[in-house]
């Protein structure tokens, strides 16, 4: 079973006709879940499932599935998702669904009979469009409350409820979707980098070691607005003043006492927001990251007294909301050693590291073993237009899941 390979070309002609799907005239994909685009890439899918032989499912969150049955019912899974933030790449989530795909396939036209079933997966919202991060993997997984998603609201202000009619699903049966899922033996995903230190380091393949978790908060300073020429600077109360220095004295913090710890302010918004006016809100969005949960808590608490002081000392107010939280977690150490050893054995040069990306992974870890396969990003870029990869890269990342999934569905 060694000698058994994916069919390449095929994989890239997938890739290639998925990725004419919510092409987007600024640049990029934009297939946000349960868009249009999103839509028909769904409909993509699950042809390709049909015609691969697989038994296609979907569940109460939208998440879609192709089976290959085995002797026994315990599954191995493979997949990631097909959504896309806005102006995004091709290959983000999608190599790992497709990639899961062209191995079931393989392994189908093989007739190879295998022990435990196998299973694809393509997961609802990995992207966070609507309410945060991960809604397919966070519904199939358990964890997502009923109560919580009645009121959710996307970041446009839409309820969720209603973004879900129109797909066919309801509130109800996101939060069902957990009830129809089979047992796990293992969960595997092929993933771009998103970083640049597998290119820089001449390595085909990542395995990675943990997964960052994060805290995402919604943040504003309030001051008060004035007149940009007649307000002296000492007795201003500016929220972009008070803003910056909190930026500039949080990263250096948490570059100082956090290494390896990642703080962005990636979105800022100033009140009222004209040329001749002191800002008088300075509205932001504020990422923390860590590998460690004692250093995710520790730093995020540091950085939001950091906030409250500055906010004080300048006379304003500091007000901050938890938007999206997720835990770091390990990958699993025997499915580690399986993928090393199979790396050997098939020849590839590999780098083990960690993921300051979230991904499906981390919220499947939760209910089985769980381990990630990296491809080089071309120039380390992703969620753009240029996003891209080697395909030398991806054919062994390919090859490396085929024989992953022939191994653990064996035993």
């Amino acid at each position: 079973m060694k000698d058994l390979k994916v069919n390449f070309e095929r994989l890239v002609r997938d890739l290639k006709e998925l990725g004419t799907i919510g092409q987007d005239p600024k640049g990029g994909i934009s297939r946000p879940s349960f868009s249009l685009p999103d839509l028909e890439a769904r409909r993509w899918l699950r042809q390709k499932i049909e015609e691969a032989g697989l038994l296609y499912r979907q569940d109460g969150a939208g998440n879609i599935f192709g089976r290959l049955p085995g002797a026994r019912p315990l599954v191995v899974m493979a997949g990631s998702h097909l959504d896309t933030v806005l102006n995004g790449g091709r290959y983000d989530g999608s190599v790992g669904v497709l990639a899961a795909l062209e191995c079931l396939r393989r392994i189908n036209e093989e007739k190879l009979s295998l022990n435990k079933t196998l299973e694809l997966a393509s997961f609802t919202d990995e992207e966070g469009n609507l309410v945060g991060d991960f809604l397919g993997s966070r519904a199939f997984t358990g964890q997502l409350l009923t109560r919580e998603l009645k009121t959710a609201r996307t970041q446009f202000g839409q309820p969720l409820e209603e973004i879900l009619q129109k797909a066919g699903l309801s509130v109800d049966s996101v939060a069902r979707a957990a009830g129809a899922r089979p047992d796990l033996a293992a969960f595997l995903e092929i993933h771009i980098e998103q970083g640049p230190v597998l290119e820089e380091e001449g390595v085909s393949i990542g395995l990675v070691t943990s997964i960052a978790g994060k805290r995402y908060y919604q943040a504003t300073f309030v001051g008060r607005s004035g007149h940009a020429g007649t307000t002296p600077l000492e007795l201003r109360q500016d929220a972009f003043i008070a803003l910056s220095d909190f930026a500039l004295r949080a990263t250096q913090l948490v570059a100082r006492k956090y290494y390896g710890n990642t703080i962005t302010i990636g979105r800022v918004l100033l009140r009222p927001g004209s040329f001749s006016i002191i800002p008088g809100e300075a509205d932001f969005t504020l990422d923390l990251r860590s590998q460690e949960p004692e250093s995710l808590k520790a730093m995020e608490e540091e950085v939001l007294g950091l906030a409250s002081e500055v906010a004080s000392t300048r006379g304003l107010s500091f007000y901050h909301r938890l938007v999206d939280s997720t835990e770091p977690v390990r990958t699993s150490d025997q499915l580690l050693d399986r993928l090393k050893a199979l790396c050997q054995e098939l020849g590839y040069d590999y780098r083990l590291l960690p993921s300051g990306a979230g991904h499906d992974a981390q919220i499947l870890s939760a209910v089985c073993p769980s381990a990630m396969i990296f491809i080089p990003s071309v120039d380390g870029l992703s969620h753009t237009p240029e996003e891209a990869i080697n395909p030398e890269d991806l054919e062994k990342a390919a090859n490396l899941l085929l024989q992953a999934l022939i191994s653990l569905a064996s035993e």
